[in-house]
């Protein structure tokens, strides 16, 4: 079996610095030895082999159970050393079978339905909301950011892509809006008191996401006119003059990608316009990560371009912009785990360590992938008209500027105010 592990390990690692001490007690030296050594251990030859066999189910699992531990370096460390070279390696025989299969049931894996998709949101979203406290930005936007520049934080990243979007839907006061997948409600507060759009609703599948938006309208006292609603997008009625959608299009799987548009087309205003942003391969259609889909993001299902544009073009709407974000979600990643190791104890007390590991697991393998692999964030931007957006592009930096100007006299305002609060998510009781 060593010699298996030494064969699968050193073809991935021909760069860097990894040392491998395997569960008879042997250590192997791979890389050209350079860097900082990442140094691991199998805890047992059952571990050994279920790495070999089948690294992206297996490789996660091990780690969760302590089977498959990092003695110098971290767990991201190991990933960036495995991931960053495989791109251009040929895949072997048996696993060019395995992918082949994985590809015939991708779309069962994704068949969302409306009692599926409440179900898979449950399962992620409805954690509790202290943990997300614990790495997420104070709007708590659980999606890619926008760095304007290298050294910009988080808090400010998150601001831009806010702007970014809402310069790109191009809102005008008094316009309609839905938000599609509304998460804790902070684009839709954003395009209300920032966008200065109309009435704002939000559906989402989480209840526990759908409280906090609630609660956080209310303390701005926009519960009027920023609505939040436990909704599946196909339930959704009426016409709006803007749709966005961040974050959401991931959980809607291939074989409802033509509802999802047709959907759209149906809720769109002849003179409106839609912006969906979401994880996407580089490569063409892939099939599920089989460890995220098992224990993060089940029934999750990264789409390709060659399959969003088609679903747009067959609902009958026009596509306006296209841009890929590339490197960014990267970067948030890299935040979002560094706040998270930070703050792991306090993580471990609302869950427990086979929790953390997993978790930190999610949030390195991820970062990798968006920085070594073929993963990217698109942001589509479609119309029922081609009339309906300026032509060139220079409108969403004009608008982005005087974004900038309004949160910058809505800071003002609250800096004036006398004894401004913080704005916190209500405390909930931990399940079990």
């Amino acid at each position: 079996m060593e010699k298996l592990l030494t064969a699968f390990l050193s073809r991935l690692v021909t760069r860097g610095s990894l040392t491998v001490e395997t569960a008879s007690g042997r250590t192997l030296m791979l890389g050209d030895g350079t860097g900082k050594e990442v140094r691991v251990r199998f805890e047992d030859p059952g571990a050994e082999w279920a790495a070999v066999i089948n690294p992206s189910l297996r490789l996660g699992e091990l780690f969760m159970d302590g089977r498959f531990t990092v003695e110098r370096g971290t767990i991201y460390d190991f990933l960036e050393l495995v991931l960053r070279g495989t791109d251009s390696l040929p895949r072997p025989f048996a696993v060019r079978v395995m992918d082949r299969m994985r590809m015939m049931t991708r779309g069962r894996i994704s068949w969302n339905n409306p009692w599926r998709s409440r179900r898979n949101v449950a399962h992620h979203y409805d954690l509790d909301h202290r943990l997300y406290r614990l790495f997420l930005d104070e709007d708590f936007q659980y999606s890619c950011a926008y760095f304007e520049h290298p050294e910009q934080n988080l808090e400010d990243a998150q601001t831009a892509k806010k702007r970014l979007i809402t310069a790109k839907l191009c809102v005008e006061p008094g316009h309609s809006v839905l938000d599609i997948g509304s998460g804790w409600g902070g684009l839709g507060l954003y395009l209300k008191q920032i966008g200065r759009a109309g009435d704002v609703l939000g559906v989402t599948l989480s209840t526990e996401q759908l409280t906090a938006a609630r609660d956080r309208a209310r303390q701005r006292g926009l519960e009027d006119s920023v609505r939040f609603a436990l909704q599946d997008y196909r339930d959704v009625e009426g016409q709006f003059d803007r749709i966005v959608s961040v974050g959401m299009f991931e959980h809607v799987g291939p074989s409802f990608y033509n509802t999802y548009y047709s959907k759209c087309r149906e809720l769109l205003k002849p003179d409106g316009v839609m912006v969906m942003h979401t994880i996407g391969h580089l490569d063409g259609p892939w099939y599920p990560n089989p460890w995220l889909d098992k224990y993060i993001f089940p029934g999750g299902q990264l789409p390709a371009l060659s399959e969003i544009i088609p679903a747009v073009e067959q609902a009958g709407l026009v596509v306006t912009d296209v841009e890929c974000l590339r490197l960014h979600y990267a970067d948030t990643l890299a935040e979002w785990r560094r706040r998270f190791m930070a703050r792991r104890q306090e993580a471990l007390a609302l869950y427990d360590e086979r929790f953390c590991r997993m978790w930190e697991f999610y949030l390195a393998s991820c970062e990798a992938a968006f920085r070594y692999q073929n993963v990217a964030v698109f942001q589509v931007q479609c119309a029922r008209r081609q009339d309906t957006v300026p032509r060139t592009r220079d409108y969403i930096f004009e608008r982005m500027h005087d974004l900038r100007m309004q949160e910058a006299e809505l800071k003002a305002a609250a800096d004036a105010a006398a004894g401004p609060t913080v704005e916190t998510l209500p405390l909930r009781k931990q399940r079990h």
